[in-house]
């Protein structure tokens, strides 16, 4: 039977089990799972949060991470600006960027997720409003969420994954993880 752990990756974080940077060692998976043979099937970079899966089936990790299964994704994200509906609907039909057009998303602005505490924070800044939008997309891009947001003059400022699929970060803090049935 297959193994499948959620974890909920805190911010700077790497989202791989060893850091082959040198200079200063970062925080990596390991920091926090300690399973033999689970690997990500996807990942988030270091500047985000949320869920990741990890698994020893490699089937199960194409049908995760392999763009053309468009496994949906959804993000919580809190943008720079005040979104409104002429830039949510460029979301919804897609937009371009550098590697070509996005393919739609579904997306809505939403009140202010009763999340866990950043750490460090967001930086507040009193003369520039900020909101949060729910966007879920089927690909999985480098940086795609954040490229997209800022294409329609909505820069991400804190960037959550909250869901894969049928599987959701709920009820985990920062570094935890739960193993699941598939």
């Amino acid at each position: 039977m297959s193994r499948l752990i959620l974890f909920n990756k805190p911010f700077n974080v790497l989202s791989q089990f060893t850091d082959r940077s040198i200079g200063a060692e970062r925080l990596t998976l390991s920091n926090y799972i300690d399973v033999p043979g689970v690997y990500p099937a996807g990942r988030l970079d270091l500047d985000s949060e949320g869920l990741m899966l990890l698994t020893d089936d490699g089937r199960l990790q194409a049908r995760i991470s392999n763009p053309r299964f468009k496994t949906p994704k959804t993000y919580l994200a809190q943008v720079e600006g005040d979104a409104q509906e002429e830039a949510l609907a460029q979301l919804r039909q897609g937009v371009t960027l550098k590697d070509g057009p996005t393919l739609p998303a579904q997306v809505e602005r939403i009140d202010d997720p009763a999340l866990w505490p950043r750490d460090p924070p967001v930086r507040f800044r009193k003369t520039v409003p900020d909101c949060w939008i729910s966007l879920t997309i089927r690909e999985g891009r480098n940086r795609q969420v954040r490229r997209m947001t800022a294409a329609v003059g909505l820069p991400t400022l804190r960037l959550v994954r909250w869901q894969i699929g049928e599987w959701s970060v709920e009820g985990l803090q920062p570094g935890e993880w739960r193993e699941v049935r598939v």
